[in-house]
């Protein structure tokens, strides 16, 4: 997952330490520091366009259609850009979204001819990376089709564009209401011309999301004159497709600036008006783009380091940018939203409903991440996942637009329920949540409203295995090791639940659920495997295959998933024969050859030391380990090869998807020098840390800061460590030493020591 290493002159100085004067006092400018195109090239899926943190809209450039690499819409080696659409996740591994492009147009428009299999729109234009600029909440480009320079910064419902045209007797936009990312099938596409400034639309599309639905209010700073074309195309299948485009045109003077105002919402047209109208009122661009920046670096600021490494320095702050684009706002400013039952309903803009939640990734970095952070959001996250159970029958495992997607495994919003509640931070119904998630546990199809195609995704028959037959036969359910692995976690999680309201039976079901893992160990090749009907393994086998996501695995192989007991460390350590056999296996992994076999080697295996594949979420935690066999100096070594190594401040800086702040949120914990290998456990895992000292500026005005001595990029090992004046002889830290703010010092050295080592 690397490409070039591209030289960008336009990071922003962010090697300075910028100040802005606010009416109080002079603050930090965090936002200097961060580099949106990090991830925008090799696979890490990201994009550049202007956001605030958790906002609903995402304007930013599209430059490719099709492809896995197209899963932003943008890619940092393309040269072209096909305009400006409105809605983008960011670093997924599938696409969806790029509603209502705009692109300004000098000259005659160019609609046709539209080429389906073309990754450019007949008006795309070139551009150049000398001309591009991105930073929090603002984003520029140079179109040199056009000669326009194109403007763009956000609130967190509405987007405000700024474009400055050449003189021309033929200036104008397109409005695309059919362009998508991928093609997505338009299922319905309205648009209305309120007022020679003024524009209103809605639109349908089928793809990931089965029913995705978003309309717009637009305003322009400048009247036009237009045109609408409806007409229908052949595509490359030869399938009709529907045509809807807005053609708007108008004279422009040298240099004359024309500004769009662009309001979205997932309920209606009004709904995308009055979010229009009550976050951009006027046309003061650099007065948005100002509280956009204000905004990032309000949440910037939850953690300061001290560092001499520049380059860190960026890699951080951008990793801490990535951690707060996702999950998004959903609720209008009036408190409507679109719920999981594909309804309007009426909610309350002070407690929101927010949507994308790629909750197979984020519940392993994340969510722990935000836990320390910011528990109020984290707590809203929680909220909503808990209604959109009420509203479509069940917790979605990766929501989009509140649509069931059925993609992924698991039912981690287990993991983010018992996470909170061990922490203390539990601000819901506990005994609903609970019951969430026994019913998410359990095999029942009935009840829950989605797509026919999305249900035995959403509810595998896996959960109908495991709850029978007490394990998940390979001949019959597909990824049946991964599943299992990762249910014995959630059931885990589960029985924490079950103590907590006092339902000791389902507690000790869940206990023993969660030991099923064990029962796909195999003691003669010490590898989980697959397991069939007739209770036999699966052959032939090979540790190192992948067939991606139609194994036994899921984007991994048995090298990877091997180690997901995160529950229950001590429990597979015994399985492989005790702490040293264990211990022989883990380095065996980091060692063997990093080779793949099969003929669909799943793409996410990336980042590869030896078979440990940091660029996916499965191999997160492995390196931890060594923390518990009594090997710490192993994790503090591995912890600083993966931070130096696998995150760079460049567009291929991240070594595989960033996964909706996944990867980021696993940088930002290691850097800081400790990581939270089973979220439900409140319990961190101290590696090495990055910096020679991390703030973190908690609620309720307390701080928690980590003072590393000796530091250099030779000194990697632990030598002592002291928390609030005491010394800590363990490699380990629990979360409420942390939230009740204090002092954590670490000394470091070049060679390892036995620090952290139990007799």
């Amino acid at each position: 997952m690397k490409i070039k290493i591209c030289a960008i002159a336009c990071f922003m100085g962010m090697a300075v330490t910028i100040t802005s004067c606010t009416t109080k006092n002079m603050e930090k400018d965090y936002a200097a520091y961060v580099n949106p195109f990090i991830g925008t090239g090799g696979h890490g899926h990201t994009f550049p366009g202007p956001v605030v943190p958790n906002g609903m809209i995402q304007p930013s450039p599209d430059t490719r259609i099709d492809g896995w690499d197209a899963s932003s819409g943008y890619y940092y080696e393309d040269s072209t850009i096909n305009g400006f659409s409105h809605t983008h996740v960011s670093g997924t591994g599938c696409a969806d979204y790029g509603d209502i492009l705009l692109m300004p147009t000098v000259g005659k428009q160019t609609y046709d001819p539209q080429d389906y299999s073309s990754q450019t729109l007949p008006y795309a234009s070139e551009f150049s990376h000398k001309n591009e600029t991105a930073e929090p909440g603002y984003y520029s480009v140079f179109l040199d089709r056009y000669k326009v320079k194109a403007e763009l910064t956000a609130t967190k419902r509405a987007a405000l564009h700024r474009y400055t045209f050449p003189a021309s007797d033929e200036a104008g936009f397109i409005l695309d209401m059919d362009y998508s990312i991928q093609h997505q099938k338009n299922m319905d596409m309205q648009v209305d011309i309120v007022s020679d400034t003024e524009i209103k639309g809605y639109k349908l599309t089928e793809y990931w999301a089965f029913d995705q639905q978003i309309s717009f209010y637009a305003k322009f700073s400048k009247p036009f004159t237009y045109q609408i074309v409806r007409d229908t195309l052949t595509d490359q299948n030869g399938r009709l497709q529907p045509r809807c485009k807005v053609l708007l045109s108008f004279k422009t003077q040298k240099d004359e600036q024309v500004m769009v105002k662009m309001g979205i919402s997932a309920v209606d047209t009004e709904g995308a008006k009055k979010n229009l109208e009550a976050e951009i009122p006027s046309w003061e661009f650099e007065q948005v783009r100002s509280n956009a920046r204000q905004a990032w670096n309000d949440y910037l600021s939850k953690i300061d380091i001290t560092t001499q490494d520049e380059t860190d320095r960026s890699i951080f702050y951008t990793a801490m940018y990535h951690t707060a684009i996702s999950p998004n706002l959903f609720t209008d400013v009036d408190g409507r939203y679109w719920g999981m039952d594909l309804k309007a309903h009426q909610g309350n803009a002070d407690k929101p409903i927010y949507t994308v939640f790629s909750l197979w990734d984020t519940f392993r970095a994340l969510h722990p991440l935000l836990s320390i952070i910011d528990p109020q959001l984290n707590n809203d996250f929680i909220r909503s996942l808990l209604q959109k159970h009420q509203e479509g029958g069940i917790f979605p495992m990766w929501d989009l637009a509140s649509n069931y997607t059925g993609t992924m495994i698991g039912y981690h919003a287990a993991s983010l329920i018992a996470d909170a509640y061990t922490k203390g931070y539990a601000d819901f119904d506990l005994q609903e949540a609970y019951n969430a998630c026994l019913r998410a546990a359990e095999y029942d199809t009935t009840g829950i409203k989605c797509p026919a195609l999305v249900l035995p995704h959403l509810m595998p028959m896996a959960k109908y295995y495991k709850n029978t037959l007490g394990y998940i036969p390979c001949d019959r359910e597909n990824e049946s090791v991964a599943k299992a692995l990762e249910y014995a976690y959630d059931d885990y999680c589960i029985s924490v639940l079950a103590e907590a309201v006092g339902d000791y039976k389902n507690q000790e079901k869940y206990t023993r659920f969660a030991k099923a893992y064990e029962l796909y160990f195999d003691p003669s090749t010490r590898f989980m495997r697959g397991l069939d009907s007739k209770g036999e393994w699966r052959s032939p086998f090979s540790p190192r295959a992948s067939n991606h996501r139609s194994d036994d695995y899921c984007e991994g192989n048995a090298w990877q998933w091997t180690w997901f007991t995160p529950h229950d460390i001590e429990g597979l350590v015994e399985l492989m024969g005790g702490e040293q056999a264990f211990v022989g296996k883990l380095d065996s992994l980091f060692t063997a050859d990093s080779s793949l076999e099969g003929d669909a080697v799943s793409a996410d295996i990336s980042g590869l030391i030896g078979q440990y594949a940091h660029g996916n979420e499965p191999s997160h935690h492995i390196i931890h380990m060594y923390n518990y066999v009594n090997q710490p100096w192993k994790t503090q070594e591995l912890i600083d090869r993966v931070l130096k190594e696998q995150y760079r401040n460049a567009p291929d800086g991240l070594s595989g998807n960033e996964d909706c702040g996944q990867m980021s949120a696993w940088y930002i914990l290691n850097a800081m020098g400790f990581y939270q290998v089973c979220p439900g456990k409140p319990v961190y895992s101290i590696g090495r840390p990055l910096f020679d000292k991390v703030t973190i500026n908690l609620p309720e005005a307390k701080t928690f800061t980590i003072i590393t001595k000796n530091n250099s990029k030779d000194n990697k090992y632990i030598e002592s460590a002291m928390l609030n004046g005491q010394e800590l002889n363990i490699p380990f830290l629990e979360h409420k030493d942390i939230a009740a703010g204090g002092t954590l010092e670490i000394t470091l050295t070049n060679q390892p020591t036995k620090w952290g080592v139990q007799q």
